[in-house]
């Protein structure tokens, strides 16, 4: 690790050995990126899930959702605290929470504790998302923020993407399928923790408790059409992100009979890395076209996607959700972006917080509709409906746009 500098702790009582910057910047986005990997861990082996404990693919996705439910708890209660008692004291308890959410999992032999395990899997999330954000930003060089900003997507999707990879490869070709992934990233988070425990606290005046606060929603009325319009894409991009997370090993089991463990986290590693180049590659090259753009690939990725489903067609199934991927990444960070840019600074945080709880919505509740009419009507007539709804949700934000740009032009 290097040498160690030194630093007081809130109350300057005493001397606690702590990384250089540069060195806790790294170990940030490795924590970041292994509590990232530990949500997403379950998703391949919600199967074997359902083949030991009996439930139905409904139940799949609410016990997905809950994850959803946690996260969003996180980002109302405590998603203003790491400015207050500081990153590091913030991050811990996440991990803590991450530790737990592991330990469940590997006890887990019912329902019950899948339960339990997801809800304290997204409270971890929910606090480290925002806290470890803020925090590569503060540890990276004073003149190129934008760095932190950036390292922060790239661990993030690549620890969603990691997780169902890393548990379907495990699954399909190591024992102890249901317990094996949750040792594995018990020990990643035991080996990061030790590694935040020694980065250096930058924010200055952190304090000793928080003030218990819930965060409100809301939304200034001069940008509720701009908001409306991220939301709404956002909403249909996270939708797609939440079906592939919660469903897609189902889909391809009972609709393509298809039962590789690796191969179905391969797809959903595939669908956030094509969100990640969505984000990081394109937007830049796009710039203010990347919402729309972004929206025409999600209309297109839903196209390919629904007649994947029709004709049972698994290269068809993967190309839309890489279409849909790269059309999720730019048209959430081109959304944010423009949310950002309209909010009064005072009330950037808050909208921005609000900005988030719509795309976690979007993470839970259209899937467990999935998983309703799974039941009803079969998971291709489910997943056809679903690819259907999307593509109108992110073609109205399309036609809006151009019908937006034709009015600014002609004037």
């Amino acid at each position: 690790m290097g040498e160690m500098d030194a630093q007081t702790d809130g109350r300057g009582a005493r001397e606690r050995p702590t990384a250089p910057r540069a060195v806790a910047f790294w170990l940030v986005a490795a924590a970041f990126t292994v509590t990232m990997l530990g949500t997403t861990l379950p998703t391949p082996l919600y199967v074997i899930y359902q083949q030991e404990i009996h439930f139905s693919t409904l139940m799949v996705t609410v016990v997905f959702a809950t994850y959803a439910a946690g996260v969003l708890a996180a980002l109302l209660l405590v998603g203003h605290v790491s400015d207050e008692i500081g990153r590091r004291r913030t991050l811990l308890p996440g991990l803590v929470l991450a530790m737990l959410s592991a330990v469940v999992f590997l006890a887990a032999d019912g329902l019950g504790l899948l339960f339990v395990g997801r809800l304290l899997s997204g409270l971890s999330a929910g606090i480290f998302t925002g806290t470890a954000t803020a925090a590569l930003v503060d540890l990276a060089d004073s003149r190129n923020t934008a760095r932190g900003s950036l390292v922060a997507t790239v661990v993030q999707m690549g620890g969603l993407g990691s997780g169902p990879l890393l548990a379907g490869v495990l699954a399909e070709f190591a024992p102890a399928p249901l317990q094996l992934p949750y040792a594995v990233h018990l020990v990643l988070l035991l080996l990061v923790a030790a590694g935040v425990w020694f980065m250096p606290e930058p924010v200055e005046d952190a304090v000793r408790r928080p003030r218990m606060r819930v965060t409100k929603p809301g939304v200034p009325q001069a940008m509720r059409g701009t908001f409306v319009r991220a939301g709404i894409a956002g909403f249909a991009g996270f939708a797609v992100l939440g079906l592939f997370t919660a469903v897609s090993p189902s889909f391809m089991g009972k609709l393509l009979g298809m039962s590789d463990f690796a191969l179905e986290g391969g797809v959903i590693f595939a669908v956030f890395a094509a969100s990640a180049v969505g984000q990081i590659a394109l937007v830049p090259r796009f710039g203010d076209a990347s919402l729309p753009v972004g929206c025409a690939g999600l209309v297109v990725g839903m196209g390919l996607l629904t007649a994947g489903f029709g004709v049972r067609s698994f290269a068809l199934l993967v190309a839309g959700g890489v279409v849909a991927g790269v059309g999720q990444g730019m048209s959430f960070r081109a959304g944010l972006a423009a949310v950002n840019a309209e909010a009064p600074v005072a009330r950037r945080a808050n909208v921005a917080s609000t900005y988030f709880v719509v795309l976690y919505v979007a993470l839970s509740l259209p899937v467990i509709g999935v998983g309703l009419a799974a039941d009803l009507v079969g998971l291709r007539a489910a997943g056809i409906a679903f690819s259907v709804l999307v593509a109108v949700l992110a073609g109205s934000v399309l036609a809006a746009l151009l019908r937006a740009g034709r009015r600014t032009r002609v004037s």
